[in-house]
């Protein structure tokens, strides 16, 4: 397996990045996860747009995005797979023990994994911890996933494979790596960015493409929707058959069966789209 690190293309088991980096110490740091099928990664343009947007957030340079598409092309040449989740990450690079950020500028790693192919419905959980729509972090896609980590871990314990988080005034907001999308009354619908929930390539594309309305919705809204499902990279379009113990006969339903069967037809007609 070949990383790209700082530059250049390094076997797995060298490539390296200091123990004082920022991005091991404090969490300084964002990232991307695209979608790579047969060598090449899907909305590419659109995620270095986000890398871009995060990285300002936290006052980190802007990355150079001829360099990160170079090293994005070597990698998934190096490393062949049919389908693989393409990890872009860019951090504040070698710095003080503590929160001040060093000089030596930000350190890049890319790096590409097997990815398979997702099953058309999943569970989730609903979890007691929110999400702050109003924190410094909002918005941004960071390195910081420790409360991700915990959610996910419970989610699993549930046989689940997503947990889903209400904001601090207790409307829906998002998941642990994913967007989530609600038909009520035969209207889809899906939180708006103001929730706190970070902005989804895939869910962007579903908005654009399906003509989702976004709007603050009660997170038990869960409890009464007709379909719900979940977006991101990996997932593409996901139904959701059981939230808690709820299950939702029939899913996908109609309504995620053709979002799922239109994204997947604009997504192969133009693997590289562009929002308006």
């Amino acid at each position: 397996m070949k990383v790209w690190v700082n530059g250049g293309l390094r076997d797995a088991e060298d490539a390296r990045v200091s123990v004082l980096d920022h991005g091991l110490t404090v969490g300084d740091g964002v990232f991307e996860t695209a979608k790579a099928e047969h060598g090449r990664a899907f909305a590419l343009t659109l995620h270095l747009e986000r890398l871009t947007r995060s990285a300002r957030g936290l006052g980190l340079p802007d990355p150079d995005h001829d360099e990160v598409r170079r090293a994005c092309a070597e990698v998934l040449a190096a490393n062949p797979v049919e389908r693989g989740r393409l990890r872009i990450t860019y951090t504040g690079g070698l710095s003080p023990l503590g929160s001040d950020r060093g000089t030596d500028g930000p350190t890049l790693v890319v790096a590409v994994g097997a990815s398979a192919e997702r099953p058309d419905t999943t569970a989730a959980i609903t979890v007691p911890w929110v999400r702050n729509e109003r924190g410094a972090l909002t918005g941004l896609k960071t390195t910081s996933y420790a409360e991700n980590v915990v959610a996910l871990a419970r989610a699993a314990e549930q046989g689940a494979s997503e947990a889903l988080f209400a904001n601090t005034v207790g409307q829906l907001c998002e998941g642990t790596g994913s967007n989530v999308f609600v038909v009520v009354d035969g209207e889809l619908l899906t939180p708006p960015v103001s929730s706190g929930c970070l902005a989804g390539i895939t869910r962007a594309l579903t908005v654009h493409w399906a003509g989702a309305t976004e709007t603050d919705l009660p997170f038990d809204v869960l409890e009464r929707a007709e379909e719900v499902f979940l977006t991101s990279s990996l997932r593409d379009v996901q139904a959701v058959s059981r939230v808690d113990g709820r299950t939702l006969p029939g899913a996908p339903g109609p309504v995620t069966t053709k979002t799922m069967r239109l994204f997947a037809e604009r997504a192969a007609a133009d693997p590289d789209p562009r929002l308006p």
